[in-house]
C-alpha cells in the first residue's frame, strides 16, 4: 500500500490507532503477540514512519548541535566522522558550526541552535569556563568535550593531555634524548596548555629543561620553529609538538635541510592522525582514537537527552604509538645537532607564531 498510515495499519490489525502507535515507539505497555501482529500488519503495508510528525510527536527535532574550534587538518575530519557515523547510526542528524578560533562566534553558534537542536556537543578550549557556562541554553542537553574545566553537573570528555603529553617526553628521554624543545599549541587553549604542562612535568623529573617555541597547531608553524632552531644552530636532540601538523611541519623542514631523523633529532607530535602512518619515517603520536572519541560524545548526548546519563567526566588517557621518527638516536652525546647547517636555510612552508 502506497503511503500507508498509522490508521491503516489499525484497521488492518484490528487494533486501536493507539496501539498501534505505542508498538512502533516500543512502548512497553503492549503485549508481545499484539506488538508482533502490528508490526507484521506495517511490513506488509510497507509502512514508513513520518520523521517529521514523529519530531512534533516527542518535542524532538532529530537534530543535534555541534561546534568545533576549526576544520584545518585531519584530527577534525576524523572527529566529525566518528560523530556523524554515530548521529547517522541512531538516525539523527548533525548541525555544525564552526569558530574558526573567535570564542565570540563560539557564543553565537550556541545562541543561534536556541530550539533548532535536541542537544549540543560543544568542542570550544578557547573559550572559558565561566563564559560557555553563561551561554549554554538552560535546560538543553549539552556535552563539553575539552572544554576548560569547571561546568558542574555538566557531560564532559576530556582527553588526558597532561598525562599523554608527560608519557611522550618520557619516551623520548628513554631513547636517550637530553636536549628537548617543545613546539606548544596557542597560548590559552586548554589543550595546547595541559600538553605544555606535562611536557614541563616530565622534564623536571628527569632533571632537564624544556625550551618552548609556541605554534598555533598548523602546519606552517611547525615548520617555522624547526627554521628558528636551524638558523641559531641550536643544541637539541628531541622536538616535541603539540599536534602530529605542526610535527609533521618541523619534520619536513628538517629534512630539506639534510637533517636525518631520527639520527639526529627525534621528532613526536600528539593525536594520531591518520596521515602519521603515512609519511617517511613514520611519526610517534599520542593515540586517542580521534573518530571514537568523537563517536562517544554523541553517545553520551543521546544518553543526556533521554536523561539517562549523569553528568560526569569522561578521560580518555593517549596511548603513545611508537613509529620510526624516535628511534635511537646516534650522536646525541656529540654537541649540537643544527650547528653544521644553520647557514643552510630550508624553504618555509608558510608564517609561523614563535615565542
Amino acid at each position: 500500500m502506497p503511503h500507508a498510515t498509522v490508521r491503516d495499519i489499525a484497521r488492518e490489525a484490528a487494533v486501536s490507532v493507539a496501539t498501534v502507535s505505542r508498538a512502533l515507539n516500543g512502548h512497553s505497555n503492549v503485549r508481545p503477540e499484539v506488538r508482533e501482529h502490528i508490526e507484521s500488519v506495517a511490513l506488509r503495508l510497507g509502512y514508513v514512519p513520518h520523521a517529521a510528525a514523529r519530531h512534533l510527536s516527542s518535542a524532538r527535532s532529530g537534530m543535534i548541535g555541534v561546534v568545533v574550534p576549526d576544520l584545518h587538518g585531519e584530527f577534525f575530519s576524523e572527529l566529525l566522522r566518528g560523530m556523524d557515523r554515530e548521529a547517522s547510526e541512531r538516525g539523527l542528524y548533525c548541525m555544525m558550526m564552526v569558530m574558526h578560533g573567535d570564542a565570540q562566534r563560539g557564543v553565537a553558534a550556541l545562541h543561534a541552535m536556541r530550539g533548532r537542536v535536541d542537544g549540543l556537543v560543544v568542542m570550544a578550549p578557547q573559550v572559558s569556563a565561566d563564559e560557555l557556562l553563561a551561554h549554554l541554553p538552560r535546560g538543553m542537553p549539552a556535552v563539553l568535550v575539552n572544554c576548560a574545566p569547571g561546568h558542574s553537573g555538566r557531560t564532559e570528555l576530556r582527553i588526558d593531555n597532561v598525562a599523554g603529553a608527560s608519557a611522550l617526553v618520557e619516551h623520548l628521554i628513554a631513547t636517550g634524548r637530553r636536549r628537548l624543545v617543545h613546539i606548544s599549541g596557542p597560548a590559552g587553549n586548554i589543550d595546547a596548555d595541559e600538553r605544555l604542562r606535562g611536557a614541563q612535568e616530565a622534564c623536571t623529573r628527569a632533571g632537564l629543561s624544556l625550551r618552548v617555541l609556541t605554534g598555533d597547531f598548523k602546519e606552517p608553524s611547525g615548520a617555522a620553529a624547526a627554521a628558528r632552531l636551524i638558523e641559531e644552530g641550536a643544541d637539541i636532540d628531541a622536538i616535541f609538538a603539540a599536534n602530529d601538523m605542526m610535527a609533521i611541519g618541523a619534520m619536513m623542514t628538517l629534512k630539506r635541510a639534510g637533517i636525518v631523523v631520527p639520527d639526529q633529532i627525534a621528532i613526536a607530535g600528539f593525536d594520531d592522525i591518520p596521515l602519521t602512518r603515512l609519511i617517511s619515517p613514520s611519526l610517534t603520536s599520542a593515540s586517542i582514537d580521534i573518530a571514537s572519541f568523537g563517536a562517544s560524545a554523541v553517545a553520551r548526548l543521546v544518553k543526556a537527552i533521554a536523561g539517562d546519563d549523569d553528568g560526569g567526566v569522561e578521560q580518555r588517557v593517549p596511548i603513545v604509538i611508537v613509529r620510526e621518527s624516535t628511534g635511537p638516536a646516534r650522536h646525541s652525546q656529540h654537541g649540537p645537532n643544527l650547528s653544521n647547517v644553520h647557514n643552510n636555510k630550508p624553504e618555509q612552508s608558510g608564517k609561523g607564531e614563535l615565542q
